[in-house]
């Protein structure tokens, strides 16, 4: 069991909680932090979680690549899905276009059937921020 909360009485909170079940039941529970700048995901696919733990990313027990990407309006970043994977894509902040479908903040987009996702920054405001997730 585990829950989130605001601890502060004065500051407000925003956070966006992910639950990925891990492959097998049994694990040895296991807990990594790391911090990604936004100029490492900015108009960038970032990988911030996989299986092995890659590309100084956290290791998740899943058959599941998640990226981070903040994309300046008009930017585009493009991402292959292997056949028999699909995509969920996270507005966390801003909007985009997803092969041709606006979304906005606090949207979430199933993908299947696609062999290319195309992300573009559609805030004219400023960067839009959201999480791919590369899923079998």
């Amino acid at each position: 069991l585990h829950s989130e909360f605001n601890h502060s009485q004065d500051e407000p909170v925003h956070l966006l909680q992910i639950w990925i079940l891990p492959e097998e039941r049994g694990l040895k529970p296991s807990y990594e932090q790391k911090a990604f700048p936004a100029e490492a995901k900015r108009n960038r696919l970032r990988l911030v979680a996989s299986p092995t733990g890659g590309d100084g990313s956290v290791t998740v027990h899943q058959n599941v690549a998640l990226y981070a990407a903040l994309l300046d309006p008009g930017q585009t970043v493009t991402h292959e899905l292997a056949p028999g994977r699909h995509a969920w894509i996270q507005v966390t902040s801003g909007a985009l276009e997803v092969n041709g479908t606006r979304v906005v903040a606090g949207d979430g987009a199933a993908v299947e059937g696609e062999t290319l996702l195309k992300i573009t920054g559609q805030d004219a405001s400023g960067s839009s921020e959201f999480l791919l997730f590369d899923l079998a």
